[in-house]
């Protein structure tokens, strides 16, 4: 499993794009995905919501549980993947592409996210 070196990671195991204007794209990393087993539902941020880090701003719901979706810095959603809620399993084939979740405008940024290589041995123990 490769994560990436161009992200950063939360200790919640969501993704962050490096912001472009501001906006930054949030997705699952490959490790959540696998953890969740084959996603059947994604519940996202509504445009327009803010959203704070660390805490819930949506769902994720796999055939073995119902998992969480964090923000991993605060901001305003400004386009959500309309792709992932008609085919929540892009969630699981492709996870960094075109299994996105949302895009936000950062507003402020938490000071513990990880680089690919501090993701990959957080997720290692």
């Amino acid at each position: 499993m490769s994560n990436p070196q161009q992200l950063r990671y939360s200790k919640e195991h969501e993704w962050l794009s490096a912001a472009e204007d501001g906006v930054s794209t949030v997705g699952i990393t490959e490790h959540a995905a696998n953890a969740l087993g084959d996603v059947v539902y994604v519940e996202l941020p509504a445009v327009g919501a803010t959203v704070t880090a660390g805490e819930s701003c949506g769902e994720l719901e796999s055939t073995k549980s119902v998992s969480d979706l964090y923000a991993p810095v605060d901001g305003e959603i400004v386009e959500v993947n309309e792709d992932v809620s008609g085919d929540p399993s892009l969630v699981n084939s492709a996870p960094f592409e075109g299994g996105w979740l949302f895009k936000v405008k950062i507003t402020g940024e938490p000071d513990d996210l990880l680089s690919a290589d501090e993701y990959a041995a957080f997720i290692t123990g």
